[in-house]
């Protein structure tokens, strides 16, 4: 995902990955039989992003629920070095959360510049089957294959799936005029100091396919699997990392 940020999501090589950091983390959620749109609890997070070692951004996750839909967002302001950069990046997907699990319904990325190359704004037609709209410059016009996602979408996809004791090895995200496949799995257990505390966490990775960047989360059961820090790793150097600096539910 080579959109994440130059201080954000979407220009640090965007490991979309990244922001798994809330697939397996839910961060209002709990282990249930069964996943429904009413057991997702409106949430905001902070993280502090570092790049190549510098703090170059401060990022806010927002899940709000609008009547029969929910709406998840993203923000990103710069830090030290960060601010100088132009950027200043945003996304919004709007999505229905069903018995049948996530259906995103319209997505927007802005990179806050008067450019539009990094800019995307889809729409999904679940009742045709397709996705229209702009994606970085590119013209969207394809069909939807089942359970295809968007860069946030994603992460609540993965929490309904979790919810409903299911372990998907796999998700499609929509990326320009095509899908990008991104499998995970559980690597381990480590105890880390954070923010929040010391706290005992699950280790997870996540790897596009054929690609060479590996994504870690490590995860906080005991605060409902949030992610207390992800780092992207090339071979053996590590490109970015992110830090949780603190978490609002209601």
């Amino acid at each position: 995902m080579s959109r994440l940020w130059s201080i954000s999501v979407r220009a640090l090589n965007n490991p979309l990955p990244a922001l798994l950091a809330f697939v397996l983390c839910s961060v209002a959620l709990t282990t249930s039989q069964f996943a429904s749109a009413d057991e997702l609890k409106p949430f905001e997070a902070s993280y502090a992003w570092f790049w190549h070692g510098m703090n170059v951004a401060v990022s806010t996750l927002k899940l709000e629920q609008q009547q029969n839909t929910w709406v998840y967002a993203s923000k990103s302001d710069p830090r030290g070095i960060g601010r100088m950069f132009s950027e200043r990046p945003t996304q919004q997907s709007i999505m229905k959360v069903t018995e049948a699990g996530v259906r995103p319904l319209h997505y927007k990325a802005d990179d806050g510049t008067s450019s539009t190359k990094r800019d995307a704004d889809v729409q999904f037609d679940w009742e045709h089957n397709r996705a229209t709209g702009t994606y970085e410059g590119v013209k969207v016009d394809m069909p939807l294959q089942p359970g295809t996602q968007d860069d946030l979408s994603v992460q609540i996809a993965l929490m309904v799936e979790l919810l409903a004791g299911r372990t998907p090895d796999q998700f499609l995200m929509i990326d320009k005029n095509t899908v990008r496949e991104y499998r995970y799995t559980r690597e381990g257990e480590e105890s880390l100091s954070t923010p929040l505390g010391k706290l005992d966490t699950v280790i997870y990775r996540s790897q596009k396919k054929g690609s060479p960047r590996v994504t870690r989360f490590w995860c906080a059961p005991t605060r409902g699997y949030i992610p207390v820090r992800v780092e992207q790793k090339k071979d053996a150097e590590v490109q970015w990392a992110m830090q949780v600096q603190s978490v609002k539910r209601d």
